[in-house]
């Protein structure tokens, strides 16, 4: 759900410098230099490599850049909008806006919900899981288990096999560690 696998998309020139705008609320050259970056990963994780690890930072705001655009371009039915903010020693808080209207769901389920968090980003042997530590529905805290209930919902509308928000997932791109600073993200590969 908040890891990416994208190819880079060649962008005519007239809209390299894009910016936020009410049809697109992102920055296109931003999410760009994100896309840029993970070639860069994968085409550097093609070549041997025995020195330490390198690394590259991403800004919050252009990782929330490429995450909007990730689902406007892949027209993500369910996840409407991920937006985070980063802090020291891997924390996170973030806002997942939610659609589930026009689809077959359980009547106490809200067919359209913000759902709030603050984690801790776990890294360990080249895999990642999101230790939430609070989680608000709007302004009332829920528990954990409701994020699981909405994956196993998308799972079931998209006829994929349902996964928890307590499992570890392979981090993508070769990526073997990440660190979050204030407003930054460093990825070790």
């Amino acid at each position: 759900m908040l890891f990416l696998l994208v190819p880079v998309l060649l962008i005519a020139s007239s809209q390299k410098n894009a910016r936020p705008t009410p049809d697109r609320p992102y920055s296109l050259p931003e999410a760009q230099k994100v896309l840029r970056a993970i070639d860069k990963i994968e085409l550097e994780n093609q070549q041997p490599w025995s020195g330490p690890l390198r690394s590259i930072t991403v800004t919050e705001s252009e990782l929330n850049s490429y995450i909007a655009y990730r689902i406007e371009t892949e027209k993500e039915e369910i996840m409407k909008e991920l937006g985070l903010k980063l802090f020291p020693k891997n924390r996170i808080e973030g806002k997942i806006h939610i659609d589930l209207r026009g689809r077959d769901i359980p009547s106490y389920i809200r067919p359209e919900m913000d759902i709030y968090f603050s984690a801790d980003v776990l890294v360990s042997g080249g895999a990642v899981k999101i230790d939430l530590q609070r989680l608000f529905l709007g302004d009332e805290p829920i528990p954990p288990l409701i994020i699981d209930l909405v994956i196993a919902i998308s799972a079931k509308l998209n006829n994929e096999q349902a996964t928890s928000i307590n499992d570890w997932y392979e981090l993508p791109f070769g990526i073997k560690d990440i660190k979050t600073q204030k407003g930054k993200a460093v990825f070790y590969y």
